[in-house]
């Protein structure tokens, strides 16, 4: 990949960034010219794995080890990227819960994780942002095709907690406008990550509900994610992207 500086001077921090998506966010702003801060729970190899991407890059990168399940913790970790690059001016809501399972299965401790994760700790890390970030910022927020087309049963949780990103960006865009501040949402499709390869055993059936027949890559997805994140994008807000193949046309 070529570099790139149309994030020179600008700090990011991805949630949920030691691997897939986020890993593929992480390394694309950096290649854009942005220092970033990423999260993890578990994965430290894999989170310090990609600082050391980074900082070869000859930008700053840190590693924040941060739950966003627990709410302090899903705001704490903007205020400490904040504190460790000096401003935040980018925050991707990568981090998410994908339990999927039958409706009559799920359980109360299944349904507070997915939504404590994929929508309070989003909130709370946008509210939190919003605080510390510099006027002309951006909140971009993973979502999921499954808000257009759900194709078969088991999603019901999943769809569900992805769909009430899309109203808590609308108002957002709303809310920070006044700053300068956008607000959008990335819908990736079926994409080969560690959680869901493109060899793996339901890969083809995905793959066949896209019109290009095949799997995205993190990297397709983190690209529109740091064109979002630049300043071509400062008249975007309150949108919806769709990354997926034409899964959803």
């Amino acid at each position: 990949m070529t570099s790139r500086t149309e994030l020179n001077g600008r700090t990011a921090l991805v949630t949920g960034g030691s691997r897939g998506i986020g890993a593929a966010t992480a390394r694309r702003l950096a290649q854009a010219g942005a220092d970033v801060a990423l999260t993890y729970v578990q994965g430290k190899d894999a989170a310090e794995a990609v600082v050391r991407d980074i900082e070869a890059m000859g930008r700053r990168a840190v590693a924040l080890r941060a739950d966003s399940a627990d709410a302090a913790e899903a705001a704490d970790a903007v205020r400490r990227a904040a504190g460790e690059l000096g401003g935040l001016d980018v925050l991707v809501n990568n981090a998410a819960v994908g339990l999927m399972g039958p409706l009559e299965g799920l359980s109360l401790a299944d349904v507070d994780q997915v939504l404590a994760v994929n929508v309070r700790g989003a909130f709370l890390a946008a509210q939190a942002a919003a605080a510390v970030m510099t006027d002309g910022g951006r909140i971009i927020t993973i979502g999921s095709c499954v808000t257009a087309r759900v194709p078969g049963p088991g999603a019901t949780l999943y769809a569900m907690s992805k769909s009430a990103v899309i109203g808590l960006t609308k108002a957002l865009a709303r809310e920070l406008a006044g700053r300068g501040i956008t607000a959008n949402v990335v819908h990736p499709g079926p994409t080969d990550t560690d959680m869901n390869p493109a060899d793996g055993p339901y890969a083809d059936g995905q793959a066949a509900m896209t019109s290009l027949g095949r799997f995205g890559t993190a990297e397709e997805v983190a690209s529109m994610v740091t064109f979002l994140a630049g300043p071509e994008a400062a008249y975007v807000t309150g949108t919806e992207f769709s990354v997926d193949g034409g899964y959803g046309a």
